[in-house]
């Protein structure tokens, strides 16, 4: 056993020695190694610096980058925020606008109506009326001058009666003025169908059985013919008397027309017989007018009641009997 130990311990400085020697021989190793790689691990290091360094500042321009983003993005929600309500705005202008043209329409049609009315053009006043009330002011019904506007219809059809009535009462002042011209001629032409008569039965007796405005005479006559109210010398024009007609019925007030009308011509019937009339002059020139007016009267009653038969009824019609009327009118 202590041989043992002692050969050990004999061996020991060679163990130490080769334990140095493979210290040595590793530290020489590992210099090598290091040496040899020493450049690129510097170089690496250094690239992975600037790798860093290119990192940090990339992040910093990321960041700038999204707060220029977030900026510009609420920059760009305030834009169309202000581009949505620029719309709405120029939405409600354009509807603003839209409304004041449709109520410029109804004012100036209101105003139309009025200037043809000035100007007597009752019918074309009507009809704008009509239009200004079922058109125009449905498209404004909201807007309280649709409301103004409205309310003034029924004064304004009132006016538009009133001034075609005027017109009417005119006209059949002028009919009367021209009675008792109209009745002379009348009378003047019904002699000359007389004297052309009683030629007639000279040549032919047979004829002289048929009387004045019987159905052989007026055929006899017929080349004769002579429209008393449109010749040279007068013309009856009924135009008001149509107008006023069918204003009134187109307002729905033909009985109150019916009516006016009736009273006036029966005014104006009772202001035909005067008071007393004088037989005693030598030429009878008072009866003559009187009868002239008389015939003028009966003719025009007679044309208007062909022209418009439910005007008036035949019975409130007194007819004054005259054998000058029209022979188109018999």
């Amino acid at each position: 056993m202590a041989l043992y130990h002692k050969r050990v311990g004999n061996r020991t400085p060679q163990l130490l020695q080769s334990l140095s020697r493979f210290a040595s021989d590793k530290e020489a190793e590992i210099e090598t190694i290091c040496n040899t790689n020493h450049q690129e691990f510097v170089t690496s290091v250094n690239q992975l610096l600037r790798i860093r360094e290119g990192t940090v500042s990339l992040t910093a321009e990321i960041l700038d980058l999204n707060q220029s983003i977030q900026a510009s993005t609420e920059k760009l929600a305030e834009q169309k925020k202000a581009l949505v309500e620029s719309r709405s705005h120029r939405q409600n202008i354009d509807e603003t606008s839209r409304a004041i043209q449709d109520c410029l329409e109804v004012l100036r049609l209101a105003n139309q109506i009025h200037d043809l009315l000035a100007r007597k053009n009752h019918y074309a006043a009507l009809r704008a009326l009509d239009e200004l009330q079922n058109v125009h002011l449905k498209g404004v019904t909201k807007y309280k001058i649709a409301d103004m506007i409205q309310r003034s219809v029924p004064a304004t059809q009132k006016a538009i009666a009133e001034a075609v009535m005027s017109d009417l009462n005119t006209w059949l002042y002028r009919i009367r003025e021209m009675s008792q011209y109209l009745g002379e001629i009348a009378l003047y032409h019904t002699d000359l169908r007389k004297t052309r008569q009683k030629e007639r039965a000279d040549m032919t007796p047979y004829l002289g059985h048929f009387k004045l405005n019987s159905a052989i005479e007026l055929v006899s006559d017929e080349h004769e013919e002579y429209d008393l109210l449109q010749n040279e010398e007068l013309q009856v024009d009924f135009t008001p008397l149509f107008e006023c007609l069918h204003i009134h019925q187109s307002l729905g007030h033909m009985d109150k027309f019916r009516s006016e009308y009736a009273n006036t011509r029966r005014r104006q019937k009772e202001l035909l017989i005067p008071p007393s009339i004088t037989l005693v002059d030598e030429d009878g020139a008072s009866l003559h007018n009187l009868l002239e007016e008389m015939a003028g009267f009966a003719i025009v009653e007679r044309s208007t009641m062909k022209r418009v038969p439910d005007l008036r009824s035949p019975v409130d019609v007194s007819i004054i009997p005259c054998t000058c009327l029209l022979r188109q009118e018999m």
